[in-house]
């Protein structure tokens, strides 16, 4: 075990190039993901949240390799991963797993929940035949299946029980990270707060760390120790869950939590924010959220602020941040 961060990224960028429309086709950019940087440590839930099209899925695809990185550096357990050449880092997705957001569109319809789940350590050689059995067993266990299912096809299970196949298969290889992209939102809220639960559990009893994306900030209150906010490709606010759902700084952060309905009496359910998210083929200057903000100042429309901390270990980008400027009404809240 090394010292430091479990999982460390920096300066994580990645642009698609896009071909436009007509005859002359003239290519352009998307930046997806800018010079984002966070640690994880060793057994904790970090909570990325943000609004769709923001770069969530993006960042968590680079962090494993799924697609690969325009810049910046991945460091897991202090080993460089955009370093490995493939027959290490094939080794090393042994450590790092993903659940999807969609059971159903993540699952080969034409094998069975058995199949699926020993598929990885087929795969990567893993076991003797009757080894993988009992390994398959002990698995569907854990995520609360009966064996008996093990025989059964995708499409013959409910969409919380695709999800459990999801999580054992991911569990297949004994991973030390978990990637859970938006891993509950296709799910009822009833089951939601099931699969949330074996997440838990599953942390504690094998010490997982997880990146947890979601855009749901209940469920990010729920399952994370710090969370991250992204806005158009950056991270505008990180720190602990307690601090950000309680006093957050970006105005971003405050948005979004003010969305969330809430039912106390003489609290404002909903604020909305003016205008739409600017396009991240040509995302505007300065502070990326200056078009949308109701406090934005003239700095704001052309210096590109830098992730400062606030102390607690709380960091912002927003150059109002702590100072009497920044006042304005506070979140609706998630309790």
């Amino acid at each position: 075990m090394t010292e430091g961060p479990f999982l460390s990224v920096r300066g994580l960028r990645k642009e698609f190039p896009t071909r436009g429309k007509g005859l002359t086709g003239a290519k352009g950019s998307i930046l997806a993901v800018d010079d984002v940087s966070f640690d994880i440590d060793r057994g904790e839930v970090l909570g990325l949240v943000g609004e769709s099209g923001c770069g969530k899925t993006t960042t968590g695809r680079l962090v494993l390799r799924l697609i690969e990185p325009t810049a910046g550096s991945i460091r897991f357990d202090g080993i460089d991963i955009r370093a490995l050449q493939p027959a290490p880092m094939r080794m090393m997705r042994r450590r790092m797993q993903i659940v999807f957001q969609d059971p159903f569109g993540s699952l080969n319809p034409r094998m069975t929940a058995g199949e699926l789940i020993t598929e990885p350590l087929v795969v990567h050689g893993v076991g003797t035949a009757l080894e993988r059995e009992a390994r398959l067993r002990d698995l569907m266990d854990r995520v609360g299946l009966s064996a008996w299912q093990a025989g059964r096809f995708p499409h013959e299970f409910s969409g919380g029980q695709r999800q459990r196949i999801c999580i054992a298969r991911a569990l297949a290889l004994e991973p030390e990270l978990l990637v859970c992209d938006e891993a509950v939102s296709a799910l009822d809220v009833s089951v939601q707060a099931q699969i949330l639960n074996l997440l838990q559990d599953l942390r504690r009893d094998l010490g997982l760390t997880y990146l947890f994306i979601s855009h749901d900030l209940g469920v990010v209150h729920h399952i994370s120790d710090r969370v991250a906010v992204m806005y158009l490709g950056q991270i505008v606010e990180i720190g602990p869950r307690r601090t950000i759902f309680s006093d957050p700084a970006h105005p971003y952060t405050r948005a979004l939590l003010n969305s969330v309905p809430s039912a106390q009496k003489g609290r404002k359910s909903f604020f909305t924010i003016a205008g739409d998210v600017p396009s991240a083929a040509r995302p505007p200057p300065g502070c990326r959220f200056h078009t949308r903000c109701p406090i934005a100042v003239d700095r704001c429309r052309s210096d590109p602020p830098a992730l400062r901390s606030l102390g607690a270990g709380r960091q912002v980008a927003c150059h109002l941040a702590g100072t009497e400027a920044a006042a304005y009404p506070s979140s609706g809240g998630v309790a």
